[in-house]
């Protein structure tokens, strides 16, 4: 280290976009600090992917006994106050987990709200750190819906919050976290209606698959307004009112605003210490560095490509360990990064879909797959779903997606052979237990 400085390495945020690297990088014998404000983790294990899995998981449950209804006797309901409690049970530890790993590599912690005053130097409650090197790595958070009344909304963190679920609920947005959060409230007993900025749902993936589980949430009860055009939120003396399109309105009993996310830019410094970056975050080039030699970026505040998912930011949290240390010179060469919508049925991808090569299949094969005639999909009478995978003229398989119960384990399980290129004989080596999802998957690309 310069003995100028204070760290070899500042991060400013610790969720994955910091820790995920800072420990190795501090075992590996480097001085390195993170500056949090908040919860230890970020937004992934605090208010993000652990809670909302956990408020997820009776609902593939109540799924199954309703499929399986000619051998299971009983009805299920989900307890929402004891749901929200078990959520928080299982959350309330990873803060101090996460601070914990962190401490034990060698990491200095910092607890308060760091700016940047220069290339070098960051301030902390009138103390300044410096550094060889300054990682941003603050991420997302949610996004608020410029109308009147806005203030009458609520975000992603206050729905897994809720004591009590609300019996009439809007949700303004058709992304991954209206989705899924509408796929919650209903199977708990919430009257949901969804407010689509376009006709369509979920860009990203693949919109016949997407059709068909919007169309199943349809069958369950919600109610779905395409191009909804949201004008304004209004008190109303049962509730509170979304006004939307040409003078019409819906009294519901809350409002999510499920509008997307946006980067934590705000109150950084950046402009002090000169740092580019527009509405989608900050600007970083192959390395993953800013305009700003010293200053790097990491995780979703970055205005990229790839998704701004947790995968992401814990490759490029690692890819920059390895830089810092000296294992590696090259610019980051990001792997297929798998993701999935937690609705029930679940919809993952990972690599190519078929929208991008159905139009060309000189130089791509697709498979399509029935899940109904998957035999181990038939024990707990699975009818609904469909994969399709995309190969290459030598049989690599280079894409797949699907929409099942299982979606998410089916995809991970096809994931080395995508990011590795197995060839057909490869493919043969990997004996997956039998009976399972993954042998399952995997016997379909053999």
């Amino acid at each position: 280290m310069n003995k100028t400085y204070d760290f070899d390495v500042i991060y400013l945020g610790g969720g994955h976009g910091s820790f995920d690297g800072a420990g190795p990088l501090a075992a590996s014998g480097k001085k390195v600090a993170v500056i949090e404000s908040g919860l230890w983790g970020g937004t992934c294990p605090n208010r993000g992917c652990n809670a909302k899995i956990t408020l997820d998981e009776p609902i593939p449950l109540l799924r199954e006994v309703d499929r399986m209804s000619d051998i299971l006797n009983g009805q299920l309901k989900i307890n929402w106050p004891n749901l929200i409690a078990h959520k928080q049970a299982v959350i309330e530890s990873l803060p101090k987990k996460i601070y914990q790993g962190l401490e034990a590599a060698g990491v200095k912690l910092i607890h308060g709200y760091g700016q940047l005053q220069d290339g070098h130097t960051v301030e902390v409650d009138d103390q300044k750190y410096t550094a060889e090197k300054i990682v941003i790595a603050t991420g997302l958070r949610p996004n608020r819906l410029s109308v009147p009344g806005s203030e009458l909304a609520h975000d992603s963190n206050d729905f897994m919050k809720l004591k009590e679920l609300p019996a009439r609920i809007a949700i303004i947005g058709s992304g991954y976290i209206s989705l899924e959060f509408a796929t919650i409230a209903n199977a708990v007993g919430s009257e949901v209606t969804v407010f689509m900025h376009h006709d369509m749902a979920l860009r990203a993936f693949y919109q016949p698959f997407v059709k068909q589980v919007l169309q199943d949430l349809e069958k369950r009860g919600v109610s779905f307004i395409k191009n909804a055009a949201v004008q304004s939120f209004a008190t109303a003396a049962n509730g509170v009112t979304v006004n939307y399109g040409n003078d019409q309105s819906k009294t519901v009993d809350w409002i999510l605003d499920a509008t997307g996310r946006i980067p934590n830019v705000e109150d950084l410094g950046l402009d002090v210490a000169g740092v580019q970056y527009t509405k989608r975050g900050i600007t970083v080039d192959g390395y993953l560095r800013t305009n700003i030699d010293s200053i790097y970026a990491a995780g979703d505040v970055i205005d990229k490509i790839q998704p701004k998912l947790t995968p992401t930011a814990t490759f490029e949290s690692y890819y920059l360990y390895q830089l810092f240390s000296g294992q590696t010179s090259q610019p980051i060469s990001y792997p297929a990064i798998p993701s999935t919508v937690y609705t029930s049925p679940r919809i993952a991808k990972v690599g190519l879909i078929p929208s991008n090569v159905e139009q060309n299949t000189e130089d791509w094969k697709l498979v399509h797959n029935k899940i109904a005639d998957d035999w181990y999909r038939q024990i707990d009478q699975q009818s609904l779903g469909e994969s399709i995978l995309v190969f290459d003229q030598q049989h690599h398989l280079v894409g797949a997606t699907e929409f099942s119960e299982q979606a998410e384990d089916a995809i991970n399980t096809l994931l080395p052979a995508v990011v590795f290129h197995y060839n057909q004989d490869q493919m043969w080596q990997l004996a997956h237990i039998f009976p399972s999802i993954s042998a399952s998957a995997w016997h379909k690309i053999r």
